[in-house]
């Protein structure tokens, strides 16, 4: 297995970061042995970003104190770039996280950024061709806001930014490339073909330069999957979301799958849209997660599963035979399960997301009620025990991720189309009554344990098969352990 670097741009590259992230926390199998998400927005206060990033890092932090062979919860690595530099350089690096930092966008208008005022007339003249005086006077300090032709200028600094040469520093003969963007906005339309050209055309003082043009690159570019209120009074009008995806669509046609320059390209959109709040950027940007976000997560997955073959370049570079695909489902509904996807996508998630979704109801549900009355919490020198949840790794990292992806299940559930995988009122009386549309395995034996009693049993057996590891890899061991059994015996998954 290799390295896979992805670069996420804009509000929904960080969108469908997030929702790999916990597919990924769940145990989605990934091909990589290391994934180093990257993801490029102007507007530094943009919520989704921040929301985003937040996630990524309690999913590290989660897993540094975890992580075992027996578990498969958090098993997939996540590292910033900045961890896979040498301590001397890591001062030269400008993003200290998983966000590549834009600079001169920050409280500045496009006109200033290019300097417009000390150009001279000639030049003056050209840029009121390529660019409206609304275009010139834009502030960019919440993005482009569906601009793509000011994108491609201020994202052509990553070419020369400490953050590429870093990324191409480690970039080696296997790894592999993925690119998430929208295409019917301004960040996302103007840095997918700008990454994929400084990708193939990586000049040769460019550390690993041969690697880099010969890269096995993947990308999903998303059309319009959502809508925006009108509001007179804001830039973003989705009235346009059509236009410019067909406008961008005719560009990559030519520059970007007409010439073999990417190995893999998915397609995905949804013409049954939303509208959400009409919000510019900044804190205000968090949009409910989309299955189409899910979707597009797992095109990720579904790339690093392909064969080299499949993914060969020529001589020059360019992928012998491009992969074309579309995301599509099993049964078109206003509401979606796991019963509607196809195969392939189910068999993907639906056992982890199951299990994780168990792990998490006991957490939320029961775990400080069986806190020392149980062998699974009281036995053995390492114990779950009172002192263990008051520590940062149960109090304040999973805490925190549990509860970003309880909220996350809930905006899946509640947009349109909604995704509603579980039955969000399950409990107490039948905890296995968890997954829409399936029912669980039904005991005729009076004295089979049912509900919290066959939790409690499984994670008692647990205990006894795992021993003393640290406490943190102990509760993940057997959480996995117990939730791995209740999900075979009661769904036969």
């Amino acid at each position: 297995m290799s390295k896979l670097f992805i670069f996420g741009i804009g509000g929904t590259g960080s969108r469908v970061v997030k929702s790999l992230t916990f597919l990924l926390g769940a145990g989605v199998d990934i091909k990589a042995t290391e994934i180093i998400p990257v993801i490029i927005d102007p507007d530094r206060a943009n919520g989704d970003m921040n929301r985003t990033v937040d996630i990524l890092k309690n999913y590290q932090r989660i897993r540094i104190r975890s992580h075992s062979a027996r578990s498969g919860f958090f098993k997939a690595k996540i590292t910033t770039l900045n961890e896979l530099v040498d301590n001397n350089q890591r001062e030269k690096l400008t993003s200290p996280d998983f966000r590549f930092e834009l600079d001169g966008v920050q409280n500045e208008r496009f006109m200033d950024f290019i300097d417009y005022n000390n150009l001279d007339k000639a030049n003056k003249a050209l840029a009121g061709l390529l660019f409206s005086e609304e275009n010139l006077e834009a502030d960019m300090e919440v993005g482009f806001k569906g601009n793509p032709n000011i994108g491609s200028v201020v994202l052509n600094q990553l070419k020369d930014s400490s953050v590429f040469r870093h990324f191409a520093s480690n970039f080696e003969e296997n790894d592999r490339i993925f690119i998430i963007s929208s295409i019917f906005g301004g960040t996302g339309a103007a840095g997918f073909p700008l990454i994929l050209k400084n990708i193939r055309n990586a000049p040769e003082d460019m550390p690993n330069f041969a690697f880099l043009r010969k890269a096995k690159v993947g990308a999903i570019t998303i059309l319009p999957y959502f809508g925006v209120t009108p509001d007179p009074n804001s830039k973003i009008d989705k009235a346009t979301f059509i236009s410019k995806t067909k406008a961008a669509l005719n560009y990559y046609e030519r520059n970007v799958s007409g010439n073999r320059s990417l190995n893999a390209l998915y397609y995905i959109g949804d013409k049954d849209t939303k509208d959400y709040d009409n919000k510019e950027g900044a804190a205000d940007q968090r949009n409910d997660a989309h299955f189409v976000e899910v979707a597009a997560a797992l095109s990720i997955i579904d790339f690093m599963n392909l064969h080299d073959d499949m993914l060969e370049n020529d001589a020059s570079g360019m992928a012998k035979s491009p992969v074309y695909k579309e995301f599509g489902i099993k049964d078109a509904a206003p509401e979606l399960s796991f019963a509607t996807l196809g195969p392939l996508s189910k068999d993907r998630i639906l056992k982890p997301l199951t299990q994780y979704k168990l792990m998490f109801m006991f957490m939320r549900d029961k775990l400080e009620e069986c806190i020392d009355k149980y062998p699974w919490s009281n036995n053995g020198k390492v114990r779950i025990d009172k002192n263990f949840v008051t520590q940062p790794f149960y109090s304040d990292f999973l805490n925190a991720y549990n509860k970003a992806f309880s909220d996350w299940l809930i905006e899946l559930g509640r947009n349109k189309v909604g995704f509603k995988p579980f039955r969000l009122d399950a409990g107490d009386k039948n905890v296995y009554y968890v997954l829409n549309e399936y029912e669980p395995v039904k005991s005729f034996n009076p004295l089979a344990k049912k509900n919290y009693e066959l939790y409690i049993d499984q994670l008692n057996q647990a205990e006894k098969e795992i021993g003393d590891p640290p406490a943190e890899q102990k509760f993940m061991d057997m959480f996995y352990y117990a939730t791995k059994n209740l999900v075979q015996k009661k769904f036969n998954v």
